[in-house]
């Protein structure tokens, strides 16, 4: 329905966009002012495999707006912002960042190797996770450890890395496997930048 709206009707995907975009920033504002929260994540998965599921100019239109204008409210009571989101997000990394998100969740090895999106990205934005799910499912224990230990030694330099996986930790994961990935990055210990 959204595809057809945005052709047929784009002011009602304007007013709908306003609409719950003006709901989440009510939320964003609100909870960025408890002091037990000590950040907020935008989860929003903005794409899929091959690209983005609307448009890059779609996107910069009905949705980074927003993202501005949540990541000011989280901003202004001194909370860091989290972008969750699953997806090919080239085309609109750079838009991403220029919306000050602090942090950015879910990569995937097909799309973009965390190690990569770090090297391309790091120095304008936290990398979070990156160990990939399908591999944590499929490969050994020693595999893992081995593949979580290069993560590391590739994105811990300059700061701005926290290890975890690449997405939610479904319970198909072999728990050896998650534990040995956690144990590696215990092992390797913190970081200081």
């Amino acid at each position: 329905g959204l595809s057809y709206l945005m052709a047929d009707d784009p002011q009602l995907v304007d007013a709908v966009f306003a609409r719950v975009g003006e709901i989440y920033e009510k939320v964003y504002r609100d909870c960025s002012q408890m002091d037990a929260v000590g950040g907020l994540i935008i989860s929003d998965d903005l794409g899929f495999k091959t690209g983005t599921m609307i448009s890059p100019m779609a996107l910069r239109r009905w949705v980074f707006p927003w993202y501005r204008r949540f990541v000011d409210v989280c901003h202004s009571n001194d909370k860091p912002v989290i972008l969750h989101s699953c997806g090919n997000l080239i085309e609109v990394m750079d838009d991403i960042i220029d919306c000050g998100i602090d942090a950015k969740h879910s990569f995937e090895d097909q799309i973009m190797p965390v190690t990569e999106a770090k090297r391309i990205y790091g120095d304008r934005i936290a990398v979070l996770g990156g160990v990939d799910l399908d591999f944590l499912c499929r490969a050994t224990e020693a595999e893992v450890r081995r593949r979580t230990r290069e993560i590391l030694e590739e994105c811990m330099p300059g700061g701005g890395y926290a290890l975890g996986t690449g997405n939610s930790v479904s319970n198909y994961v072999p728990i050896e496997n998650y534990l040995a990935m956690l144990d590696e990055g215990a092992q390797v210990g913190v970081y200081h930048t």
